[in-house]
């Protein structure tokens, strides 16, 4: 057998690892695509460091610039971006799969099980059904969102550039991205309901996680009893989100309403606070200025950031089921109980160390990402000449690990190793930890068991 190809079956038999290999592949060709001179406005080519931390941001939808995607890129490379977006939101898999279908070719067991493992917690999808539903839903979500927002943006703008303008920031806001046409974000369109709202939905839609969407899109056409029919998982993916949502509504509100939120009207205030708490757990898109912001809402930010969005979403961080599982097992085990409960149903240990180990692991990359930015950013500077530098920093990394992209306005800024260490943090909190250990490991069954010896915990 050919050298080549033994080595590539070898690969494929940890089908772990061809998520890695397909965004890491395509961030590549982003990258040469993006260094193309016809890519950007000024003279010259983009520099390596640059196009590299412009595609990581684009194929794992983060939103971190370095360079003004409306100003320094060139209608090209807006389209590049746009097209690394779209492909990564909804999936390397899902696009190859689907290429496969369209040629009649099967899908092999790979293809199935790494889709399944990307969109679904369960077996009960097909390779074929999952790509019908991700493609539906997605097309239908993005045109729905252009079509809002085209309405708006043609009070301002000539038909073609309002659609361009439509077009780009619903893919961006459905695939939660956070990248957009306009300088500062959104903030000219604080007071604006049909964009907040447009855009608020698209990043939901999103973030819901593709078994989710499929739930309840089944449940629709069920009379009685919708709420009982949906998983588990469905259930605690909706009732975390809206927890998530009125309590960071209700913090950006009360922490923002003499400072970010003080020239707005009543209504406005509650709009921009829904809106940014909304956005600010996987889009990035900002209607407030992020650096004018309050410390404590920063490091709110930074907790909301840091937990994300649902699985199989386009979104990143530890995920809200993740949150929702050590939030109901602390709470047990204060009341002496061992295993979680919800919605009359116990979630298994395996969940249970799932759950520990990915939030520990998010805390350590974060932890690692902040103190390597420090050394890169601040290095031998005394803490007396870098006050506020530190949050800053920080919040860079957990924006970064959340694949949200919000900023205080420091990344274009990084040095050369700064942006590395950020590109680094996009591409393991898009993957996810976990997912990249295990596509980089050897797996080996465990063939004896040590006894087992109390110690003492607390």
């Amino acid at each position: 057998m050919n050298p080549a190809l033994r080595l590539w079956q070898r690969f494929l038999k940890t089908p772990s690892r061809v998520p890695v290999a397909g965004f890491a592949l395509l961030i590549v060709l982003g990258t040469l695509a993006l260094s193309l001179p016809a890519a950007t406005l000024a003279e010259g080519r983009l520099a390596l460091e640059d196009a590299v931390f412009t595609a990581t941001s684009a194929v794992c939808v983060t939103g971190l610039v370095v360079r003004d995607t409306a100003l320094d890129f060139t209608l090209y490379g807006q389209l590049v971006i746009l097209a690394l977006i779209q492909v990564g939101g909804i999936g390397i898999m899902s696009i190859s799969t689907l290429f496969l279908l369209l040629v009649r070719r099967r899908t092999g067991m790979t293809e199935r099980v790494v889709l399944r493992d990307f969109y679904t917690h369960t077996g009960e999808y097909s390779s074929k059904a999952i790509l019908i539903h991700v493609t539906k839903f997605t097309f239908a979500a993005e045109t729905l969102g252009a079509l809002l927002l085209y309405g708006r943006f043609m009070n301002g703008y000539p038909p073609h550039q309002a659609l361009y303008l439509s077009v780009f920031h619903s893919v961006s806001a459905f695939c939660n991205a956070g990248f957009s046409l306009f300088s500062d974000s959104f903030i000219n369109y604080v007071d604006d309901p049909v964009v907040n709202l447009t855009l608020a939905g698209l990043i939901i839609a999103g973030g819901l996680g593709f078994l989710v969407v499929a739930e309840l899109q089944a449940g629709a056409r069920r009379k009685p009893h919708r709420w009982r029919r949906l998983s588990l998982h469905t259930k605690l993916v909706l009732t975390s989100t809206a927890v998530l949502i009125a309590a960071a509504t209700t913090l950006i509100f009360s922490m923002e309403r003499g400072n970010t939120l003080l020239p707005l009207e009543p209504a406005d205030r509650l709009m921009a606070s829904f809106f940014q708490a909304v956005s600010c757990r996987t889009a990035g898109f900002n209607t407030l200025d992020i650096g004018g912001m309050t410390n404590e809402t920063l490091f709110s930010l930074m907790i909301l950031m840091f937990i994300g969005a649902a699985p199989g979403s386009c979104g990143g961080g530890i995920k809200v089921t993740t949150a929702a599982v050590l939030v109901m097992l602390g709470w047990f085990s204060l009341r002496g109980r061992t295993s979680p409960r919800v919605f009359r149903r116990t979630i298994p240990e395996e969940s249970v160390y799932r759950a520990l180990s990915l939030f520990i692991v998010g805390i350590v990359v974060v932890a690692a990402g902040t103190v390597a930015l420090q050394i890169t950013e601040l290095a031998g500077v005394p803490h007396s000449e870098s006050h506020g530098r530190f949050l800053e920093l920080a919040f860079e990394a957990v924006s970064a690990f959340g694949t949200v992209g919000l900023s205080t306005g420091l990344t274009a800024s990084l040095s050369a190793a700064g942006k590395g260490v950020i590109t680094i943090l996009m591409f393991v909190g898009r993957l996810g930890p976990l997912a990249i250990a295990l596509a980089i490991s050897r797996s080996r069954p465990a063939y004896y068991r040590y006894a087992e010896e109390t110690i003492m915990i607390g």
